[in-house]
C-alpha cells in the first residue's frame, strides 16, 4: 500500500494505475474479496446516496419500476434496493448486468430466498428491454474518460425516467482514511490495494461537467452532490 499521499490534482488513467480486480480472478478469490467489500460498503453507507435519489420514484403502483444496474458486481446495491422497495410496497423489476461471469455467479449465489433480481452476464449496451432507471455504482473509476462519455450517452438515451452514478471523489482525505481503515480492520488484500487506487482514478466535478458536455447532456438538468465519506454522485431525472 502507498506510504505517502500522492498528487490528486490530476486523475490517473486506469491503464496507468491498474487495480487487482481488473485482472482475471477465480471464484474463490472474488468471493473473499466481495465479502470484504460488502463490509466496506456497509461501513461507508455506500447505498445511501442511491436510495436517497430513488425516493423521488417511490410511488406505489401496479407497473413495476424497471431498474438496471450496470457493472453490478456481486449485486450488493440491487439487494439493498430490493429490500428498500419491499419495505415501501413499491413494485420493481431489478436487473444486474456485468461483463464478468464470475461476479454474476457470486451475485446469484448470494441472492436471498425469494429474491426476483435477474442477473445477466454481458454488455449492458446490448440489453434491449425497456428501462426506466439506469444505475451504476463504483464503476466509472474503472473506465477511461472516453468510455465514461460513451456510458453517459447510452444512459441518457436509454433510461426513460432517469439515471444515477454513485462513485468516489478524488480527494486526499478519504484516500488516507480508507487506507488506514483497510489496514486496521484487515480487509482483504485486494481491497487494501484497490481502494486507494480507486480514489486516485476517480473524478471531480469539473471533469464530470466536461464529460457530460461531451455526451451532449444539458448540465442544467443534472444534479451533482458529494456524500460523506468520499462520494461524488451524478444524476438526472427526466
Amino acid at each position: 500500500m502507498p506510504s505517502s499521499v500522492p498528487d490528486f490534482a490530476q486523475r490517473v488513467d486506469p491503464a496507468d494505475l491498474p487495480e487487482w480486480l481488473d485482472e482475471p480472478r477465480s471464484y474463490d478469490e472474488l468471493h473473499a474479496y466481495m465479502l470484504s467489500l460488502e463490509q466496506v460498503n456497509t461501513l461507508t453507507l455506500s447505498a445511501r446516496p442511491t436510495l436517497h435519489w430513488l425516493e423521488s420514484f417511490a410511488q406505489r403502483g401496479s407497473q413495476p419500476l424497471r431498474i438496471v444496474d450496470v457493472g453490478c458486481g456481486g449485486g450488493d446495491m440491487l439487494r439493498r434496493i430490493e429490500r428498500w422497495a419491499r419495505r415501501r410496497g413499491i413494485a420493481v423489476k431489478l436487473t444486474g448486468i456485468d461483463l464478468n461471469p464470475v461476479t454474476i455467479q457470486i451475485a446469484r449465489d448470494w441472492a436471498p430466498k425469494g429474491s426476483r433480481i435477474e442477473w445477466i452476464t454481458g454488455d449492458a449496451f446490448a440489453y434491449t428491454e425497456a428501462i426506466d432507471i439506469v444505475l451504476s455504482a463504483l464503476l466509472t473509476h474503472h473506465l477511461p474518460e472516453a468510455e465514461v462519455i460513451g456510458l453517459l450517452t447510452w444512459m441518457e438515451r436509454t433510461a426513460l425516467r432517469g439515471w444515477y452514478i454513485n462513485d468516489l471523489v478524488r480527494e486526499p482525505t478519504p484516500y488516507k482514511l480508507f487506507s488506514l481503515a483497510a489496514k486496521t480492520l484487515r480487509w482483504h488484500k485486494m481491497v487494501q490495494h484497490d481502494g486507494p487506487v480507486s480514489f486516485r482514478r476517480a473524478f471531480r466535478e469539473d471533469e464530470w461537467l466536461r464529460m457530460l458536455t461531451a455526451a451532449n447532456i444539458d448540465v442544467s438538468q443534472i444534479t451533482m452532490r458529494r456524500w460523506t465519506p468520499g462520494r461524488l454522485c451524478v444524476g438526472r431525472v427526466k
